[in-house]
C-alpha cells in the first residue's frame, strides 16, 4: 500500500486561518494544511464575501495526513489546544460567524473520535464556561486566495504582529500551558 492510499482529510475551524496552519504545518505525517472556507452557502466564495459574515462559511484549514503516523486524535489534541472552545462569537480579536470554531468530521470514526475529545475537554475542568465548539459534518472546501496560504512563512512579520494582538497566545499559555 501507498502512502497516498491511507492519506486522510481532517477539517477544523479555529478563527482566524492563518493562526491555524503552522501549529499543524511542524509535524512529520502532515503532508498538507490548506487555509480556505467551508461550511457556507456560496459557491466559490471570496476572502471579502467570507470576512463580510454573510456567507456561512467558517475560516478554516484542511490537513492531508497519514494516520499511521500522525493519528487523528493527535491532531485533534492540538486543534483544541489553539482555541477557545467557550466563544460562539469568534475567537480573540477575530469576531463574527465566520470566525467561530468547528471540527468538521469526514467520516463516522472522526466523528466518534471528535465527540470523545469534545467530552473529555468537557469533563476536564479548565473552562468555566460550556464548550461551544461545533461538530459538522464536512462539506465543500473551498481553499483560500494564494496570498493566504502559509501565510505565517510568507509574511512572518506581520503573521507575528496579528498574532501578538489577537490575544491567542496569551489565552492558550494560561489555559494549556
Amino acid at each position: 500500500m501507498l502512502a497516498s492510499d491511507r492519506l486522510e482529510k481532517a477539517t477544523f475551524a479555529g478563527g482566524c486561518f492563518w493562526c491555524m496552519v503552522k501549529p499543524f504545518d511542524q509535524w512529520d505525517g502532515i503532508h498538507e494544511v490548506i487555509s480556505g472556507y467551508t461550511g457556507g452557502h456560496v459557491e466559490n466564495p471570496t476572502y471579502e464575501q467570507v470576512k463580510s459574515g454573510t456567507t456561512g462559511h467558517y475560516e478554516a484549514v484542511q490537513i492531508t495526513f497519514d494516520p499511521e503516523i500522525f493519528p487523528y486524535e493527535e491532531i485533534l489534541d492540538i486543534y483544541w489546544r489553539q482555541i477557545d472552545p467557550t466563544d460562539d462569537g469568534g475567537q480573540f480579536h477575530d469576531r463574527g460567524p465566520q470566525y467561530r470554531t468547528a471540527i468538521f468530521y469526514h467520516h463516522e470514526e472522526q466523528k466518534e473520535k471528535a465527540l470523545q475529545s469534545k467530552n473529555k475537554i468537557e469533563e476536564s475542568g479548565k473552562f468555566s464556561k460550556p464548550i461551544v465548539t461545533k461538530i459538522l459534518p464536512a462539506s465543500t472546501f473551498y481553499p483560500a486566495e494564494e496570498y493566504h496560504q502559509k501565510f505565517y512563512q510568507k509574511e512572518p512579520e506581520k503573521y507575528k504582529e496579528d498574532r501578538a494582538k489577537s490575544g491567542r497566545d496569551e489565552f492558550i499559555q494560561e489555559h494549556w500551558k
